[in-house]
């Protein structure tokens, strides 16, 4: 149990940002693309988890 508790400790903010921004952008990009039905499907969860992820880790520590 201590080991969870360290690891959650040791969260940091900074790559999971800029993941969760690439995400957000992705789905934007899916949003917009006119060519592929499918990624048109999928955008907006895809929005919609990064802009979650991103909520969420902006909680996290610099």
């Amino acid at each position: 149990m201590s080991n969870f508790i360290s690891g959650l400790i040791r969260l940091r903010r900074g790559p999971r940002e800029v993941l969760a921004t690439i995400i957000i952008a992705l789905g934007v990009f899916m949003l917009m693309q006119p060519f592929v039905m499918w990624a048109f499907t999928y955008s907006f969860i895809t929005t919609l988890v990064g802009t979650v992820m991103f909520i969420i880790v902006s909680h996290f520590p610099k």
